[in-house]
């Protein structure tokens, strides 16, 4: 059987918390401390996550990659890997030549059955080789990009971040190798563009599965991507995810530094599905402000872009900005807006219209949009109707593991408390407490 890493656990629970004064680091912690120290000190992107440090504690991986070791000691403060409890086994198979061949098969022979089923997964769960970056890039690696970035997020609208976060973090630092890759110059800007979109996905993944830190880096990465391809609707996207970052990290004012950055000289370098996308992100930003009026031009200067959209003239990046997309994105602020008594009638509209016109691969979406209106009918209309609709969002939300939908269920369950003497309005807390994200 596998032996627990006590010096690791150890040395983590002797590490205090940044964000609890009075606690030791946890594992998802130490998993982004891992992360932001070796992009800090190598410029490489890892995805540590809690599931990993839990595997490494557990005895599962004895040996973690190069990267890993560096930062967590430094991060825990200690001078040998040793120290942590890491021993290399594969260094550590020689040694079996001078065992005594019988005690060596008894040994083996007792074993077998643990063998059979650890041995694969530690060989899994291990360091490993990154694969290999071809010497020359051409136009079937960027398809093969491109083709991966629409299976992931695909899978985002589907399951949410939670579900994909490693794995496409893992193509991402795949993905990045072939930017150091001899590339034809006229397929360059291309390679850039698809690299980039695949970053912005990655980041967007990251961002709704509660991991910032790692989405803020990924955004950053996509950004520079962006310019030096110098793609300025893949700009504009990025740079509109990281307003979004903003907004939900309780720092609207950066938000909307971030949509107007984006919008300079955005009559020549964007289409109109862009400008409008960026002017709905000015609304969000403004209405988090409490800036009413500018908040509602800002809506409806979007809604003057959206008019004059076409889909033909888009580049790939923007195919996401539907009429479904604009309603729930432009309804959000019309949200925050119709809380404080600014028509919720118009807010109610454009979410019933965005949940019912997402297509059926866009579950988070259709369960974000679902889980507003409710609040929203909650907040300033009938409870019983709004209960309604929280359950058909729940029955919608099935297995999503997604941070944004999850938060929204809070509010709603806030919202709803103020009406718990409902059988229908507490039903509808309970089954939101019974996901673990609410309670009664």
């Amino acid at each position: 059987m596998t032996a627990a890493n006590e010096k690791l656990r150890a040395a983590r629970e002797r590490t205090g918390s940044m964000a609890h004064p009075d606690e030791c680091l946890s594992r998802e912690e130490l998993a982004e401390k891992v992360n932001a120290w070796v992009w800090d000190h190598h410029h490489t992107m890892v995805a540590a996550s809690a599931n990993y440090i839990g595997q490494l504690e557990r005895g599962k991986i004895s040996w973690p990659g190069k990267l890993y070791r560096e930062a967590l000691r430094a991060i825990l403060n200690v001078p040998t890997d040793s120290a942590l409890g890491f021993v290399n086994t594969r260094r550590a198979v020689v040694k079996l030549v001078n065992v005594k061949r019988k005690q060596f098969i008894d040994t083996a022979t007792v074993g077998m059955g643990t063998l059979v089923l650890e041995g694969p997964l530690v060989a899994l769960l291990g360091s490993s080789e990154p694969t290999p970056v071809p010497a020359r890039v051409g136009a079937t690696d960027i398809n093969q990009t491109r083709a991966a970035t629409e299976v992931f997020r695909s899978w985002s609208n589907l399951y949410g971040g939670g579900v994909i976060r490693e794995a496409v973090m893992g193509q991402l630092r795949s993905s990045a190798g072939l930017l150091e890759a001899t590339c034809p110059e006229p397929l360059r800007p291309e390679l850039f563009s698809a690299v980039g979109d695949l970053a912005e996905t990655a980041a967007y993944i990251a961002f709704d599965a509660g991991a910032d830190q790692e989405a803020h880096r990924a955004f950053g990465f996509a950004l520079a991507c962006a310019e030096q391809a110098e793609n300025w609707n893949l700009r504009a996207k990025v740079l509109s995810g990281m307003a979004t970052q903003a907004v939900w990290s309780g720092q609207p004012d950066d938000g909307l530094t971030l949509a107007e950055q984006a919008l300079i000289r955005a009559d020549d370098r964007l289409t109109a599905t862009g400008r409008a996308m960026l002017h709905t992100d000015r609304a969000t930003t403004l209405a988090k402000m409490h800036r009413i009026q500018e908040a509602l031009r800002a809506i409806g200067t979007a809604d003057e872009h959206f008019a004059h959209s076409s889909p033909a003239n888009d580049p790939p990046c923007m195919v996401f900005y539907t009429e479904a997309r604009h309603a729930q994105i432009s309804g959000q602020p019309l949200f925050d807006l119709a809380i404080f008594g600014h028509h919720p009638e118009q807010a109610a509209d454009r979410l019933t219209a965005a949940a019912a016109g997402h297509a059926a691969g866009y579950v988070r979406s259709r369960v974000i949009c679902l889980t507003k209106l409710a609040s929203l009918t909650m907040a300033t209309g009938d409870p019983l109707q709004a209960a309604a609709i929280g359950h058909k969002a729940l029955d919608t939300a099935g297995g999503i593991r997604s941070r944004r939908a999850a938060k929204n269920l809070r509010e709603l369950s806030r919202y709803a408390a103020a009406h718990e003497h409902l059988v229908e309005v507490e039903h509808l807390r309970r089954r939101i407490a019974a996901l673990g994200i609410g309670r009664p």
